[in-house]
């Protein structure tokens, strides 16, 4: 009976619309009232669920990519990504992809790709000749970038959704390589779209030119290094490297290209602030219904129920990714994560499966659920910022969705694709 009141509460209040944190939060109290255990286990589980110091990095990160964004990188990376690879067939959707990947390597957040970049790139796509949902459909998938590559916010929520026992810099390494192999997948899917439509390509600006865009950017692209460097070297750790990372931020957008003003770092504060509060909340609920999911050994059962499928890594893999797959549909990244990860993690453990590389399937599982309906966050930002419906996007958007599917297997059943990049460190 205690697992129908836990699930069946939380998925009731979820199917009503209720916010995610409160689906959390209410079917705990629920279970621990019918339970007999004192109320204020619950507020002490969010408590503790709260209370971690690693915590600190989202906020800050969070922080110095809205910085960046307000402080100009955003037109000058995109600038030199036009410049890069502009001439290419469908140029332009090209540029979008490798914006946004330059682009996320400072912001960390798929959201924030898309409305800084989508918001430069559909409308000159759309001036170009480019249909609407194509422009919109790159941009939402090239977003989804940003969560593979440091400073990946949600790679520091599952390494504290695990216990704080996966290594933040290990998350950070092994998420690169398949981040640029989602990027070239995309980049090629892109390509052959352009072809089949017969959109143009940009001339070339020259080499000179190139490299004055290099130039103009390089100070954006240099937080990248600072902060993938910091952390992997062990100057300082993840948290330390937010802290450093807006100050970094604060001092290009106000001294080199000298584009923030006052307005937008308040913003910029006012946002941080609202996002953490959001993130917050939706972790202190969920660390009270892992320990409820714990304390009625739903892990064991997992382990129980996938054991009698196969004991096959293949197959187990394959049934978490279409289980993750599904979850994504209508849970946003950061709840999937932090609730997913205590009952998953323990499950992959025990056949032989090495945390960091399900930490970096499981990010792309959550990426790809954030451009699938009804809960397709980032896929609603491209919409909204291209100015057509769901529907229309989802009618054109399965090539990339493929090559995004493509990728997650590829990374799913090639772990060195995950690991290798990580042992060169130990």
């Amino acid at each position: 009976m205690a697992y129908t009141i836990l699930f069946g509460v939380f998925t009731l209040l979820m199917l009503i619309g209720t916010p995610i944190a409160f689906c959390l939060g209410i079917a705990s109290f629920a279970t621990v009232l019918y339970l007999g255990l004192p109320p204020i286990v619950v507020f002490q589980q969010m408590n503790s669920g709260m209370n971690v110091f690693a915590m600190m990095a989202i906020p800050f990160f969070i922080f110095a990519g809205d910085l960046m964004v307000r402080g100009g990188i955003a037109h000058r990376l995109i600038r030199f990504a036009a410049g890069l690879v502009g001439h290419l067939r469908g140029g332009l959707g090209q540029v979008n992809i490798v914006a946004s990947t330059l682009f996320g390597g400072i912001s960390g957040s798929a959201v924030a790709d898309a409305s800084a970049v989508g918001g430069l790139m559909i409308p000159q796509m759309a001036k170009r000749g480019y249909d609407k949902d194509y422009a919109v459909n790159v941009t939402v998938n090239a977003a989804i970038i940003a969560l593979m590559i440091p400073p990946s916010h949600n790679m520091i929520l599952y390494s504290i959704a695990a216990g704080g026992n996966v290594s933040v810099a290990d998350l950070f390494t092994a998420g690169i390589i398949p981040g640029l192999l989602l990027a070239a997948a995309l980049m090629v899917t892109a390509y052959i779209v352009a072809r089949r439509k017969g959109y143009p390509s940009e001339p070339f600006p020259g080499f000179s030119k190139l490299m004055y865009y290099l130039l103009a950017s390089f100070p954006g692209i240099l937080l990248i290094g600072i902060i993938f460097g910091g952390v992997r070297s062990g100057i300082f750790t993840a948290t330390e490297s937010s802290c450093i990372a807006v100050l970094y931020a604060f001092l290009v957008a106000m001294l080199v290209y000298r584009e923030l003003n006052w307005d937008g770092f308040v913003e910029a504060v006012m946002g941080a602030v609202r996002t953490t509060a959001m993130v917050l909340l939706v972790i202190g609920t969920a660390a009270s219904f892992g320990w409820l999911m714990a304390f009625l050994q739903v892990q064991t059962l997992m382990i129980a129920a996938i054991s009698a499928i196969s004991d096959n890594p293949i197959i187990v893999l394959l049934v978490i990714n279409v289980i993750l797959l599904l979850l994504g549909t209508f849970m946003d990244m950061a709840p999937m994560v932090i609730i997913s990860t205590p009952v998953l993690l323990p499950v992959v453990k025990a056949f032989g499966i090495d945390p960091v590389h399900f930490g970096v399937v499981m990010i792309l599982n959550a990426g790809i659920g954030l451009n699938t309906p009804p809960v397709g966050t980032v896929l609603f930002v491209g919409c909204a910022v291209g100015g057509i419906t769901i529907r229309e996007a989802m009618r054109t958007i399965w090539p990339f969705f493929g090559a995004s599917i493509a990728v997650l297997l590829a990374v799913t059943y090639i772990p060195s694709l995950s690991l290798w990049l990580p042992s060169l460190f130990r």
